[in-house]
């Protein structure tokens, strides 16, 4: 395979790892939560595409971005806030709880078999890229991978609300004392996460070109790792061990040998375990891990 190739496939596939893993890392930082019903704002945004096929693509995915916020600040406000002050094993339970629910609910609306979704027909095609056949989904993957990375970055670094998370992220105790409420912070903590989400379903159903019940589940079980490895708590370490991942799933599915090529995860999980042996706490730690109020 062409090095081109190679290195778009591992931009695209990190990229989507990242944003996944971002999301997930924005609720942890301030929450301590491992929310596993991330996967099904992703899926909530592929559906969302499916109800929309026919109508203005603009308008099509505002209603992808929508429903994933909209789901993502529910699920805060209705099955985690109430249990904020107990005990952060049983807001994991919830996070499962919510996740097998909403995908209960797509299989009773919708059905268990995957259906066609092709909003993005241009993408299909193949440009030339220094003398490589490269797919126009995973160039316009990249660059919107990308954008939404800066974007989200300026609103961290730059904006009242994203100091207001960052301050929250490191000390969510001394945060109030000087102010920061906590609920806004949490609320909109999600808001983001779902976002980010809605980009991941968007492009990845661009890609795939179906959804189905379970759309988001692997996606956010493999960029949990990525999040674990970067650093839980740490929003720099979760992208870095977003991209980290999707290059060496890459790397795999292209220099096994074919035989082995359908156990890749096994050996990727396995490289995993290798790097956690080293690097316990990933390979960024965040320096305050505290209890969330």
């Amino acid at each position: 395979m062409n090095s081109v190739q190679i290195i778009t496939d591992a931009l695209s596939l990190g990229g989507i790892y990242a944003l996944t893993a971002l999301g997930i890392g924005l609720v942890f930082s301030v929450l301590r939560l491992a929310n596993f019903a991330h996967a099904e704002l992703v899926t909530v945004a592929g559906y969302a595409l499916l109800i929309g096929v026919g109508l203005p693509l603009p308008l099509v995915l505002f209603m992808a971005a929508a429903a994933s916020v909209l789901v993502a600040m529910a699920t805060e406000r209705l099955a985690f806030r109430p249990l904020r002050h107990v005990d952060q094993t049983t807001m994991l339970v919830s996070s499962f709880a919510v996740s097998i629910l909403i995908q209960n609910i797509f299989v009773f609306f919708s059905g268990s078999r995957a259906k066609g979704v092709d909003i993005l027909p241009a993408l299909a095609r193949q440009v030339s890229v220094l003398g490589a056949d490269v797919s126009m989904v995973k160039l316009t993957t990249i660059a919107v991978c990308g954008a939404t990375l800066v974007g989200l970055i300026s609103f961290l670094r730059f904006t009242r609300l994203g100091l207001e998370m960052r301050a929250a992220s490191q000390d969510f105790s001394m945060a109030r004392n000087l102010g920061v409420r906590a609920d806004r912070v949490i609320l909109i903590a999600f808001a983001l996460s779902g976002i980010l989400a809605a980009v991941v379903g968007v492009l990845f159903v661009a890609e795939v070109g179906f959804v189905q019940p379970r759309l988001g589940l692997q996606l956010v079980i493999i960029s949990f790792v990525g999040t674990v490895i970067g650093g839980l708590g740490n929003l720099t370490g979760a992208m870095v061990g977003g991209f980290l991942i999707g290059f060496i799933a890459t790397l795999l599915q292209t220099f096994l040998p074919l035989e082995l090529r359908e156990f890749r995860e096994a050996f990727l999980f396995g490289i995993v375990i290798l790097i956690l042996l080293v690097r316990p706490h990933g390979l960024f730690p965040a320096r305050h891990l505290k209890e969330r109020v």
